[in-house]
């Protein structure tokens, strides 16, 4: 079984809790977009992506200058520091936890295509569905093509689907009939609907992530089982395609 989750756009350096194990699988690709970052101006790259105040912008022109992919790396399960990550909570994981996630949690990124846990990365600013124009194509999913799903789906996994829907748009126009890829949504019941709200989504995200590693899940069952934070499964809105879980309150 594998796992699929978004990166966060807050990132950190810490390169003594946990030691990384290995560069990103499609590090070429990488070296291939920065290079094409590199290409841009710092207007360019203030107009396309960094909405963000002159100082900020400048800071990262600077760093994106200076930027080594193969030093002071950050295993990419800590490096991300968004709202799902701070509840997952993997600096806290037991042995066993890491082993989990190394083995089945894949981070998928416009940055380096798909991470394992435990990849050595850098901070960096891009987002899958941010506009770029790498080696002539219209933007990062024809960039990645699907490199990514073959990679995700080498073993004809079973993959949960944590990701934003920014991220899972690189796996989703690839999936053939055979592929197994089950959606979970996490939501409250509003009017006879379950709607689901950006932040108590992205915390749920992290604590089932959290709540598979912790309990060694290998299996659908066992995922319909998650009730942390006050979820709960609810069969009757699921599907073949979409696990759905309640928030009660």
């Amino acid at each position: 079984m594998k796992i699929i989750i978004a990166p966060a756009r807050t990132m950190k350096v810490d390169t003594d809790s946990l030691p990384y194990q290995n560069l990103p699988q499609f590090i070429d690709e990488t070296k291939k977009i920065l290079q094409w970052m590199r290409s841009l101006s710092y207007d360019e790259l203030h107009e396309l992506w960094w909405n963000c105040s002159t100082r900020l912008a400048t800071i990262n022109y600077q760093w994106l200058q200076q930027m080594n992919l193969k030093r002071n790396l950050t295993p990419a399960i800590i490096a991300f520091t968004g709202l799902q990550y701070q509840y997952m909570a993997p600096d806290v994981f037991s042995d066993k936890g890491l082993e989990y996630v190394q083995q089945n949690l894949r981070i998928l990124s416009g940055f380096y295509g798909l991470l394992r846990p435990f990849d050595g990365i850098v901070p960096y600013r891009l987002g899958m569905g941010d506009r770029a124009t790498v080696d002539n194509t219209g933007n990062l999913y024809q960039f990645w093509g699907d490199r990514l799903y073959r990679e995700l789906y080498r073993d004809n996994d079973l993959v949960i689907d944590l990701a934003s829907i920014e991220y899972e748009k690189a796996i989703m126009p690839y999936l053939g009939s055979q592929d197994k890829l089950i959606k979970c949504v996490f939501g409250e019941n509003i009017n006879g609907k379950i709607k689901q709200k950006a932040t108590l989504a992205k915390m749920a995200r992290g604590n089932m992530v959290r709540y598979l590693a912790e309990n060694q899940v290998d299996s659908l069952d066992g995922v319909k089982q998650f009730t942390v934070g006050g979820y709960r499964y609810r069969e009757e809105l699921s599907s073949s395609r979409k696990l759905v879980f309640e928030l009660l309150r």
